[in-house]
């Protein structure tokens, strides 16, 4: 059965209020076996907008939902037209200090594990190892008839081959790198099938309204139940696939902590929550526990 999808929450009016203590975070992280969720707040400083913080995608933007893009061809033309141009700025986004200070945590053995809500691949590219992707990635492609996984590379050259001169100006771009296209500029965008059956080709993403495969859930509740704490990056928390591991973490007693600058749905859960922009947050954290932020991203 999939859920509705949750694009919104009210905060309550006895949420715990934020600070801009770092301490605690630092204290955390010394002292290692620290579990890492991130959300699309910390690729914001890559210039990937957020859903829900000032100026969200979320103000202007309806993402895509499962029923909706497995409902008929139209809503995939759509979507691909808009994916299709998106992904080329997407695709230049880079590690910001954020990415790289969680690199730098997990070289230095703080930290069991990453988890992210995210689809950009910036962790990885910051050196990231063993990153869960929970979402998914934009990178692959799935067939939804015979299931075989394909490059997003591959198909980018099949949809520029299938439409050529297609370049139109999208007004924004969006943290599932769709670009904002009006109906007329997706006109007759063609939409290109499997090569090995022919069937539906869909992003490898867990779209709105969309359940994460169970047994991705499942190793992510083991990495929860093994971890010492758990550190919340640049999550609303507001769906609810991210929301059950802090849930699972609270009762537990594992500590939770928040960075992130609005109110989340997970505060009522947390230690504390710091209300910091993240990249000077986590490069203030590694400056703290003598630990060097270097910028290099993988290539």
């Amino acid at each position: 059965m999939r859920m509705r999808p949750t694009l919104s929450w009210t905060p309550a009016e006895d949420l715990p209020a934020a600070t801009t203590d770092l301490g605690p975070v630092a204290d955390v992280l010394g002292t290692g076996g620290v579990l890492v969720l991130s959300g699309a707040g910390i690729s914001t400083e890559s210039g990937i907008p957020d859903y829900r913080g000032e100026g969200g995608s979320l103000s202007r933007h309806t993402p895509m939902t499962y029923q909706d893009f497995t409902a008929g061809d139209q809503a995939r033309r759509r979507y691909w037209a808009r994916s299709h141009l998106g992904r080329r700025t997407f695709g230049l986004a880079r590690p910001n200090a954020g990415h790289q200070a969680v690199a730098a945590f997990g070289r230095h053995g703080l930290l069991s594990g990453v988890i992210t809500q995210n689809v950009d691949g910036l962790h990885q590219a910051a050196g990231s190892e063993g990153v869960v992707e929970l979402h998914g990635s934009l990178d692959r492609v799935r067939c939804l008839s015979c299931g075989v996984f394909s490059p997003r590379s591959e198909l980018a050259l099949r949809l520029e081959a299938a439409n050529p001169g297609f370049d139109p100006v999208a007004a924004a771009i969006n943290p599932d790198g769709d670009a904002d296209l009006t109906d007329a500029q997706v006109g007759d965008f063609r939409v290109v099938p499997c090569t090995s059956c022919g069937g539906v080709l869909k992003p490898d993403v867990v779209f709105f309204g969309e359940n994460v495969p169970p047994q991705r859930v499942e190793h992510c509740r083991a990495l929860v139940r093994e971890a010492a704490a758990l550190l919340v990056l640049g999550s609303s928390l507001t769906v609810m696939s991210g929301l059950r591991f802090v849930r699972q973490a609270a009762q537990a007693g594992t500590p939770v902590l928040i960075v992130n600058r609005d109110p989340t749905r997970g505060d009522k859960h947390a230690r504390t929550r710091v209300a910091l922009p993240l990249g000077a947050a986590l490069t203030a954290v590694a400056d703290r526990l003598g630990i060097a932020v270097d910028g290099q991203a993988v290539a």
